[in-house]
């Protein structure tokens, strides 16, 4: 059994292949950052039209890379949602496309359900149930995961997500985007304590994140301050410790009130060495387990869309033309296996 997975959902074109005996045969990741980098963002129809120059070549190339002709595809994988409705439609169609005329089953994947599986690529697996934060460029949610299909969200962002306020805070310290990775090589220079920013939300029993204030508090620090390069790297480190230290609180707390011993950190964050070393030193003291994916899983990818194809092809086959996406597509309305 063999799926092909096909991710479109913002600024990534990536194609995949994955074995259910033999595990991953390809992975293939156009990045769209240098497109995108003019603007400080991206531009929804220029991802959608890029999309659309680079996914038949990626295909061909991801089969030639497995040493695979079509006819040795089971089964095709999508991305329906959450994401850019341009970007979707891409991914959509020509998974649609090729499912009905390769003679095989089209399966649509819930983009944040393949972040939460992420981890079960790696050999060191996670059982069920556990706790996962997923902590993305479009999305910062604690989710009680217990199987796959079946989940309960506990918390999310009321405003901006975690890698959105990294990518706009870089902005302001001058930084390229995608500037969350930059930030973090700046903030490894910077001075701790230099200056000290706010762990937003972290005195209330809520699990619901908001990072909003904590770049206004940024951007304010920034203004009132001579940029050296030092100073850029002292306000890159108090802003990374205040985000850090804000899902730290917060994961600490949803794991008092659920009681589980396992963590799950997922999405594009989940790469931050500072996040994952902190988070690793928190869940040894309550003597639990923590997974996370390595850094080409952990941004947008086609092998964990690919893996959910895998999970799913039997209760979610369909041979329709239709075409649908999800843009605000909610883990909580997908069908338990």
């Amino acid at each position: 059994m063999r799926i092909l997975g096909i991710e479109t959902s913002c600024d990534e074109t990536a194609i995949a292949i994955y074995d259910k005996q033999n595990g991953l045969l390809s992975n293939e990741i156009y990045s769209q950052a240098k497109l995108h980098s003019y603007y400080g963002g991206v531009v929804p129809e220029l991802a959608s039209r890029d999309h659309t120059c680079k996914i038949a070549p990626l295909i061909l190339l991801s089969l030639k890379r497995a040493n695979l002709y079509p006819n040795q595809i089971n089964g095709i994988a999508y991305t329906a949602g959450p994401g850019l409705v341009g970007s979707l439609l891409v991914g959509v169609t020509v998974g649609r496309t090729l499912a009905f005329s390769w003679n095989i089953p089209a399966i649509p994947v819930n983009h944040m359900e393949g972040h939460i599986m992420s981890p079960m690529l790696e050999s060191n697996s996670p059982k069920f149930p556990f706790l996962a934060l997923l902590v993305s460029g479009g999305h910062t949610q604690l989710v009680i995961v217990n199987d796959v299909g079946s989940y309960k969200l506990l918390g999310e962002s009321i405003d901006d997500s975690v890698g959105e306020a990294f990518d706009k805070t870089a902005r302001l310290l001058g930084l390229n985007y995608p500037g969350g990775a930059l930030l973090s090589q700046l903030a490894k220079k910077g001075k701790q304590k230099k200056f000290i920013f706010p762990r937003p939300m972290t005195g209330c029993d809520s699990l619901n994140f908001s990072f909003s204030g904590l770049k206004t508090f940024a951007a304010n620090v920034i203004r009132n301050n001579y940029l050296d390069d030092q100073t850029r790297s002292d306000i890159a480190r108090a802003f990374e410790d205040a985000v850090v230290d804000t899902l730290l609180i917060k994961c600490n707390h949803a794991l008092d009130k659920t009681g589980f011993k396992r963590l799950v950190i997922a999405g594009g964050v989940s790469a931050n060495y500072s996040l994952r070393n902190k988070m690793s030193i928190m869940i040894k003291k309550r003597k639990g387990e923590i997974f996370y994916s390595r850094p080409e899983f952990c941004t947008d990818n086609a092998a964990m869309i690919a893996y959910v194809g895998m999970l799913r092809i039997k209760s979610d086959i369909s041979k329709e033309l239709s075409i649908e996406v999800h843009p605000r597509w909610s883990l909580t309305e997908l069908s338990s296996l």
